[in-house]
């Protein structure tokens, strides 16, 4: 018991999502209340058209070790929703489920927000007993609980989109992966587990007169409308930010230059040919650059800005590429201070 409330200590001691993850997985693993060959925490991810789970954590109690799948991963490589009926049933009942019959297996539903489904399933030699299964359950329930913590603090309170102080932390895990993990020739899936990152800025054009002819709660209104065509448009593993009024950022994988320009550029149609209620129809302006080796996040972002504001600054409604700008000269790396124009 005293394992098991020192690793509930510590559980809530953490902030960091991934590291949250292993230390449940470790702690119901480590227990000594209980004994367990195999503990997995799973999560769905992908369209809704084409389920998969993912590995957030995984304890091996032979080898003693947790572990879970990279950052950025390709989704299609993972094991399909459709193929474990056990963890599906978890789900759709919000009821622990037990199989097998020589290893047995416990699929227990976790809480989670934002439309989140995960299930913790546990491997033993031995069936759970009823007292374990109400103990395991209480654990999953203070981590349900915490990650609802993590969430009010990590996303916009508006349009549920991560918020501006979560970026700098995604943005260094993301050049870590890249600088070990290299692109790679001959890829073209945008979904490929190679390829390099791009930062993009997205600014709804003239929102200032959305705000003026119709309200500001109007102006929420599209702004929580755009935060969802945003979900729709990109992977479930781009990281998607509300950086402040208007403006959007998205954090993503990409194969190549062509590839990262025709994600946005759809995005970009999208919203061009989507209706907004009472509104009409509005556009964005997009500027984006890529990742570079050792970068800042506020370098990637002020190279991505800059695209924008030239894409905003020379008619609107179109995605920039800073890396095509500075190869034509219309930008260079580093611009004096100029009189800016309203681009509102």
């Amino acid at each position: 018991m005293q394992q098991l409330l020192t690793g509930l200590a510590d559980l809530t001691g953490l902030k960091d999502r991934q590291m949250m993850d292993l230390a449940l997985v470790k702690l119901i693993g480590r227990s000594d209340l209980w004994r367990f060959t195999t503990v997995r925490l799973l999560r769905v991810v992908g369209p809704p058209e084409d389920l998969h789970w993912v590995t957030l954590g995984q304890w091996d109690g032979r080898q003693g070790t947790a572990v879970r799948e990279e950052f950025w991963f390709d989704v299609n490589s993972l094991p399909r929703l459709a193929d474990f009926a056990h963890r599906e049933a978890a789900l759709a009942s919000k009821a622990v489920i037990h199989t097998g019959l020589n290893t047995f297996t416990t699929v227990f539903p976790v809480a989670a927000q934002h439309d989140v489904a995960c299930v913790l399933e546990v491997e033993s030699d031995l069936p759970v007993s009823t007292t374990n299964e109400a103990q395991i359950a209480s654990v999953l329930h203070l981590y349900a609980n915490l990650q609802s913590l993590l969430d009010y603090g990590e996303h916009d309170t508006l349009t549920e989109l991560l918020n501006r102080k979560t970026f700098d932390s995604a943005f260094m895990r993301s050049t870590q992966f890249q600088a070990n993990n290299p692109p790679q020739d001959g890829h073209n899936l945008r979904n490929s587990a190679t390829g390099s990152y791009w930062l993009a800025v997205m600014d709804i054009d003239f929102f200032k007169l959305v705000n003026d002819n119709f309200g500001h709660l109007i102006g929420d209104e599209v702004l929580l409308l755009m935060a969802r065509q945003i979900r729709a448009s990109f992977r479930f593993n781009d990281q998607l930010y509300r950086f402040g009024g208007e403006e959007f950022v998205v954090l993503m994988r990409c194969v190549d230059h062509a590839d990262a320009f025709n994600a946005l550029e759809r995005f970009r149609h999208r919203i061009e040919q989507y209706t907004f209620p009472q509104v009409g129809h509005i556009t964005v302006s997009i500027g984006f650059a890529p990742l570079r080796d050792n970068d800042t996040p506020g370098g990637a972002f002020d190279r991505a800005d800059k695209a924008v504001y030239y894409a905003k600054s020379h008619g609107r409604n179109q995605v920039s590429s800073f890396t095509d700008l500075l190869a034509s000269g219309e930008l260079s790396e580093f611009t004096e201070e100029t009189t800016k124009i309203d681009i509102f």
